[in-house]
């Protein structure tokens, strides 16, 4: 999957013009059609300011791999080395999923009712090797956004502040989250779409 001028939901499930899940997707036609022109701001912006594309595919990659899905986390590895990142960075992406991985959801809730949800549950934290090939602000992005994939309810104004501190701007920041929420919905679309094929 070179480009994305093919929809990229379609060519992670492997759907094919005319086909049953090609009709079930034509049902929602705004919903692939967003779906995809999503996918291109996110990673193929007219201009990325500060958040460079070779850091949104690693990010990317860092995000499928911890919600599992290796399919999805070896195409945007593969879009983060053909966006001209070293070699080095996608080795660190596969070394900080290892390390970071979880089961999750993890969190505690505000006292009351919900609290008997509270479920405590790993952090992390970039090690040195990891660090220093990524480098302070990845590594931060990558803290980040293990803390939105694990531990949602446990964000706090500290955790932004690490990403201030790391040189990311507000900006930069609110495309970090759109950027990590969107994974979560492309990854339980392709998921979704998998099962009706047959192939889970």
């Amino acid at each position: 999957m070179a480009g994305t001028d093919a929809d990229v939901i379609d060519a992670l499930v492997g759907i094919t013009p005319g086909s049953p899940l090609d009709a079930i997707r034509a049902r929602r036609h705004q919903a692939r059609t967003h779906a995809q022109a999503t996918y291109r701001a996110l990673f193929e912006p007219a201009s990325s300011g500060s958040f460079t594309v070779p850091e949104r595919f690693a990010v990317g990659a860092f995000v499928a791999g911890l919600h599992g899905d290796a399919a999805i986390a070896d195409h945007l590895a593969a879009r983060l080395v053909a966006s001209g990142a070293p070699a080095a960075h996608r080795e660190a992406v596969g070394a900080a999923v290892t390390a970071a991985a979880a089961a999750g959801p993890y969190g505690r809730y505000p006292a009351g009712p919900l609290s008997r949800e509270d479920s405590a549950g790993p952090g992390y934290r970039a090690d040195g090797a990891i660090r220093r090939a990524l480098g302070p602000r990845l590594a931060a992005a990558f803290e980040h956004a293990h803390l939105l994939v694990f531990h949602p309810r446990d964000a706090a104004p500290a955790d932004l502040q690490a990403l201030l501190d790391a040189g990311w701007s507000t900006t930069d920041i609110v495309t970090l989250s759109q950027l990590v929420a969107f994974l979560a919905f492309q990854i339980r679309v392709v998921a979704g779409l998998r099962v009706l094929a047959g192939r889970p």
